[in-house]
């Protein structure tokens, strides 16, 4: 984990040691403010990267030993970019690449950028950049790091200076950051835990924190969830040994009687496939099939870190997915809390019904503004889309066209996917009102057309987070298997057009 990575803040100065990070454009150009501060030893940076074959682009990175009249150890030259290049630029991106190249070391950045405005929010961005890129999920590994193995792989820790004109209105900005980033790290914790450590009882616990917040958190457990009326979420659960939870958080930071946002996470946290058992090959990646879950988690603590001014329901289904004799069969018929049968045909399309009944009990417990459920639901959302996009269902385009807006502000993209009456007969039953699944074709598509059939006329969206929550692809900023996906994107979401 990231906690050992510290940010400080302080005046603009050159450091008394460690390594000095300054930024250049394309024509590897100092800032003014850098020129100053470097003298003739700015001279060098020119030189080396004349040596180098150095030229600024985006992302690019040049280490030179400290010249003479620094007490630096080392230079890091990191490059800006310009023209075209700068279309692509990326604040977040550029905090994870200075803090790349320095975890386990001391630092300190000239926050002096040529050719670009880096007003607060800037540095911000670039300071929430760096602490997901710091991330380490290592807790488990005994071993220390030996002789010659790679830096970034094996390092963590580390300290970043940011050397500004005025530290504590930065220090001040990038603060409204913290539970942002804390947000995503809470997140990927959650994702790579072991599924023995990390059961549903153990997961809600971890959801039950958010009281120190101000979260109102309910925890029902087995007993009240018959009561309620969730077969089909109970159903999942019945072949473990590990009790079903879910967990109701709720922020409250608009007005009272404010209709609320509601969001809706998966949280198997270990599927097996039950009865229809997957095979064995890759089963230990299960793990992460409550990355949806994770990620409402995540976000809720993000919101009520900054006192978001929205109220918000933060809902997840906690079920671990076991074969035994009581697991329930293919060929079974549940009754959902909806009142709808759902005859099971494949005991491995569990998620949707866990969903089922838990966008019918927001729905009517609450009455929200919209509806958004994650899940890691199908492997057919990776057959189309791969890793770089979650997949998007909505039954409201203004919903799906801001979701796809926070999406690109954010870089974790989602790309839509039509709902269609034609795909509903694919779920259709000769002994229930639905099936749990409609076979291969479009198996993405049946999947939240089962989901929509317990959603009504609410404003609602569906992603399917299977590509990106967890194996996640490596990016500047996420080094981790378990991403992390859809806090950020879903924070965006409100605060562009949702907070009072």
């Amino acid at each position: 984990m990231s906690d050992t990575f510290k940010i400080d803040f302080d005046t603009l100065a050159l450091p008394d040691g460690g390594d000095l990070v300054v930024c250049v454009g394309d024509d590897l150009g100092l800032g003014e403010t850098a020129k100053g501060l470097l003298g003739d030893a700015g001279n060098a940076v020119a030189k080396a990267a004349a040596a180098e074959r150095f030229k600024g682009k985006y992302k690019s990175i040049l280490t030179i030993p400290a010249p003479a009249g620094l007490a630096a150890d080392r230079l890091i030259v990191v490059g800006l970019g310009g023209g075209k290049e700068r279309k692509a630029f990326d604040w977040v991106t550029l905090g994870a690449v200075i803090a790349g190249k320095i975890m386990g070391r001391e630092a300190t950045l000239l926050a002096d950028f040529p050719g670009l405005d880096a007003g607060d929010d800037a540095i911000g961005d670039l300071i929430l950049g760096a602490r997901l890129r710091a991330y380490r999920f290592d807790q488990y590994k005994t071993k220390k790091k030996k002789k010659g193995d790679d830096d970034e792989k094996q390092e963590k820790g580390g300290r970043l200076t940011i050397a500004t004109s005025d530290p504590q209105q930065t220090k001040k900005a990038a603060k409204q950051r913290d539970g942002l980033a804390q947000g995503v790290i809470i997140a990927r914790d959650l994702v790579n835990e072991p599924a023995n450590v990390l059961g549903p009882v153990e997961f809600a616990d971890r959801a039950k924190e958010l009281e120190k917040l101000g979260v109102e958190v309910d925890i029902l457990d087995e007993k009240q969830l018959g009561k309620i009326g969730m077969r089909a979420l109970l159903g999942v659960a019945q072949g473990s040994e590990r009790p079903a939870r879910v967990a109701i958080m709720r922020w409250n930071g608009a007005k009272k009687g404010d209709q609320p946002l509601a969001f809706i996470g998966k949280g198997v946290v270990f599927d097996t496939g039950g009865i229809s058992i997957k095979s064995s090959s890759g089963m230990e990646d299960m793990k992460g099939d409550m990355a949806g879950a994770a990620c409402v988690v995540g976000l809720m603590h993000a919101l009520a870190s900054r006192k978001a001014k929205a109220n918000v329901i933060g809902a997840i289904g906690l079920v671990e997915n076991m074969p035994d004799g009581r697991a329930q069969r293919p060929g079974d018929i549940v009754e959902t809390l909806s009142g709808q049968t759902v005859e099971i045909i494949n005991t491995d399309a569990e998620g949707r019904l866990v969903l089922a009944d838990l966008l019918w009990y927001v729905q009517d417990e609450y009455k929200p503004k919209f509806m958004i459920d994650l899940a890691t639901l199908t492997g057919a959302v990776l057959v189309a889309l791969g890793q770089h996009h979650a997949g998007l269902f909505a039954n409201d385009d203004e919903l799906s066209t801001r979701l796809s807006a926070a999406g690109e502000a954010t870089d974790e993209k989602v790309w839509r996917l039509p709902l269609a009456k034609v795909y509903d007969k694919l779920i259709d039953s000769k002994f229930a009102d639905m099936k749990n699944t409609g076979g291969r074709h479009a198996s993405a598509i049946t999947a939240a057309q089962f989901l929509q059939r317990f959603v009504n006329d609410v404003p609602w969206a569906h992603l399917d987070i299977a590509g990106t929550g967890m194996a996640a692809v490596q990016t500047e900023i996420n080094k981790s298997w378990g991403s992390g996906y859809g806090v950020r994107l879903l924070d965006r979401l409100v605060s562009d057009h949702y907070e009072a």
